[in-house]
């Protein structure tokens, strides 16, 4: 079965961008570093074997706060890199929809920050050994921080296609970010409880990827997490699109 030109396209922007990241230290050093913090996180401060409980509780705990600095750090290059390399302009005029352009580079950030993931399995293997944790509800919390991984690294997207400096597009990733989660902590809930009442900031709080990340920790997923996960990353993916789209328009 022929594939439609726009797949093609994806696919073969996809490879490509996979590629750089495997042939640069990019994804290496992002995979090795990801994996000692959340490994300090999770048995320093989180206190894993100290809690003397079969579960991941404290290990999913940290991933918001953690994606939050280290997914934009991955996304930072998507476009940026184009524009410092100047590969941006033979970029735009290749014949490919923009749809396929975002959606290829986007896959293959994705893909990497699922493969730093996969990675933290033997800690799931060493909970079972010296336990009886409720497996499945780990496997949909592992499902949850995937979805996570992929609005975070919208949000990543959209601020490389913004500016065309990778630092740039670092902090405001980072700050958008940082803003989205911390909406949902109980510091910030409280402090606009005081000034707007209780049913106004529960609203506040339920834009935050906090919000609706917290039940998935716990091996609940519901579908309106679902909804907001991929609804976010939609919308970055979309105005990532409408910028992209006036960088070809310019190009022409």
């Amino acid at each position: 079965m022929k594939k439609s030109p726009g797949l093609a396209s994806m696919l073969a922007i996809y490879r490509r961008e996979l590629l750089a990241y495997l042939t640069t230290p990019t994804a290496y050093v992002f995979v090795a570093v990801f994996l000692f913090a959340i490994g300090l996180f999770t048995f320093q401060v989180g206190g894993l074997f100290e809690a003397r409980r079969a579960d991941l509780s404290a290990f999913f705990a940290f991933h918001p706060w953690i994606f939050m600095v280290f997914l934009p750090a991955i996304a930072m290059r998507l476009w940026a890199e184009e524009t410092r390399s100047g590969a941006i302009e033979v970029l735009m005029t290749l014949p490919a929809p923009t749809w396929a352009l975002v959606l290829g580079k986007f896959l293959a950030a994705w893909t990497i920050a699922a493969a730093a993931l996969v990675l933290t399995v033997p800690l799931w293997i060493s909970i079972n050994v010296l336990g009886a944790p409720d497996n499945a509800g780990i496997i949909t919390a592992y499902l949850a921080s995937v979805l996570m991984a992929g609005a975070y690294i919208a949000i990543g997207s959209m601020m490389s296609a913004l500016t065309g400096a990778q630092v740039v597009a670092f902090v405001l990733a980072v700050l958008v970010a940082f803003l989205l989660t911390a909406l949902g902590a109980p510091l910030v809930a409280d402090f606009f409880n005081g000034f707007v009442g209780g049913a106004l900031s529960e609203a506040i709080s339920r834009f935050s990827i906090l919000h609706h990340f917290d039940a998935a920790q716990r091996g609940v997923i519901e579908a309106r997490a679902i909804v907001y996960f991929l609804s976010l990353i939609g919308l970055c993916l979309a105005l990532t699109g409408l910028l992209v789209d006036a960088r070809r328009g310019g190009a022409k």
